[in-house]
C-alpha cells in the first residue's frame, strides 16, 4: 500500500473550528473536512471536491499551515490501520460567500453524522483528530510560533 496525499480544511469564523461529526464506540469525535487526493488533482482542487462533499460548502483557500505525516502502525488504532500511510496537507480556508447551508454535502465522510462549529475556548475538551492539532490549532490563531511539518502525530 502506498503513500496517500490529502488535503484538510482549516476553517475558523467567529473563534469557531468547523468539524466533521462521527460517533464511535466511545462517542463522538471530530475531524477535519477534507479528503484523500485523486490521481490527476492538485491539492487545492481536491480540497475544493471534499468540501462541497462533506460540508456542502465551497471554499477559498489560503495558507498551508500544518502537514501531518499519519503511519498507523505507530498508533492506537493500530489494529485496523497498520497498512496506512498518510501525509495531510491542511489549508487555512474560508466559506465562499453564497454557501449559507452549511451541513452534510453531497457525498458525506464515510460515519459523518453532522457538521459542527466547536468553539477554540472549549477546544481542549473536543475528541478532535488528530489530538495535536488542537494545541497548534490555538496557538496559531493566538499569534504564536507553530512548526509548519507537526511529524507523525495522532
Amino acid at each position: 500500500m502506498g503513500i496517500r496525499n490529502s488535503a484538510k480544511a482549516i476553517i475558523i469564523q467567529d473563534d469557531q473550528l468547523l468539524a466533521i461529526k462521527k460517533q464511535d464506540q466511545e462517542g463522538y469525535y471530530y475531524i477535519l473536512p477534507g479528503g484523500g487526493q485523486e490521481f490527476g488533482e492538485t491539492l487545492h482542487q481536491t480540497l475544493k471536491r471534499e468540501c462541497i462533499e462533506e460540508i456542502n460548502a465551497a471554499v477559498e483557500i489560503g495558507d498551508l499551515i500544518f502537514i501531518r505525516e499519519y503511519i498507523g502502525k505507530n498508533h492506537e488504532h493500530y489494529e485496523f490501520d497498520s497498512e496506512a500511510h498518510r501525509m495531510e496537507y491542511m489549508f487555512l480556508c474560508e466559506i465562499a460567500k453564497g454557501s449559507t447551508e452549511i451541513g452534510n454535502g453531497t457525498v458525506p465522510d464515510d460515519g459523518q453524522i453532522g457538521v459542527e462549529w466547536l468553539p477554540l475556548s472549549e477546544l481542549l475538551n473536543y475528541r478532535l483528530y488528530p489530538r495535536t492539532l488542537r494545541k497548534y490549532t490555538l496557538d496559531y490563531k493566538a499569534g504564536k510560533e507553530t512548526p509548519v511539518y507537526l511529524g507523525d502525530v495522532n
